[in-house]
């Protein structure tokens, strides 16, 4: 079924050669109707400049931008438009922000020990290496997978360590700890917080963790708040860098796979 508009620009383009009248029949346009549309058309469009910074803005920031971040970026050039009217400007120019794909869950029920929330969503720090934050997220490259694991320090958000590895086996968040207990001074002992993906739960991590002086802390069980910081980063990373600009590179990995993007 034609909309409204289709209808509007086929009576329009006949109009000169049929009547009126016989075109709003056969098109089932009432009069009313017709010249409603006739008069809005006819009239200025006030949002014609906030069209054109909206579409300026979303190209700018290579589509990463949903409807928020646009209008924000909007105040900040000093137009003022409220979330409704951004979404509405956004569909009638054909575009949108990025969907971020579903989170890769490494839970997989009690498999060790599960360590209490010592963090209680505590996410500031007063000085580095007092709260690391860890998580496993998982990128689909050319229908194969890679996995992410990096150690964040809460202090000031840097990523000290990460590893990637095309499957998520205890190895590759060893071999992250590794490259941070390298950093670590020897008189620091922070708080390594995670979720209870069964990699953390297992007992040779937790006595590692122990030896190393790190204190083990875990998000209550199918609570992503309790990891948000690092949860956020995640969904930054997928929005503004891999999806967006990383896919363009390359990365070879020590199996010989080629794998479009450098992480970090």
């Amino acid at each position: 079924m034609l909309r409204v508009q289709e209808k509007m620009s086929i009576v329009n383009e006949l109009r000169q050669e049929w009547p009126l009248s016989r075109l709003l029949i056969v098109a089932g346009l009432p009069r009313s109707t017709f010249y409603y549309h006739v008069k809005r058309l006819a009239a200025p469009d006030r949002y014609q400049s906030a069209r054109a910074l909206v579409l300026k803005i979303y190209h700018q920031h290579k589509g990463r931008y949903g409807y928020r971040r646009i209008r924000l970026a909007c105040r900040n050039e000093e137009v003022l438009l409220n979330g409704k009217t951004v979404r509405k400007l956004m569909k009638e120019l054909g575009i949108s922000s990025l969907i971020r794909v579903k989170k890769y869950r490494s839970y997989k029920g009690e498999q060790g020990r599960i360590c209490d929330n010592l963090l209680k969503r505590q996410f500031d720090a007063e000085r580095p290496n007092e709260k690391w934050a860890t998580d496993v997220t998982e990128f689909k490259v050319n229908g194969k997978k890679l996995y992410l694991s990096p150690i964040m320090d809460l202090y000031n958000g840097e990523i000290i360590a990460y590893n990637l590895a095309t499957r998520p086996l205890p190895s590759m968040v060893q071999t992250m700890l590794t490259d941070a207990l390298k950093q670590l001074p020897k008189d620091e002992h922070p708080i390594l917080h995670s979720d209870q993906g069964w990699q953390y739960q297992m007992s040779r991590w937790q006595r590692w963790l122990k030896d190393s002086g790190i204190v083990q802390s875990m998000s209550r069980r199918g609570n992503c708040l309790d990891n948000a910081v690092i949860e956020s980063f995640f969904g930054t990373l997928k929005s503004e860098c891999y999806y967006l600009i990383c896919i363009r590179r390359q990365l070879v990995l020590p199996t010989g796979t080629n794998y479009a993007g450098r992480i970090l």
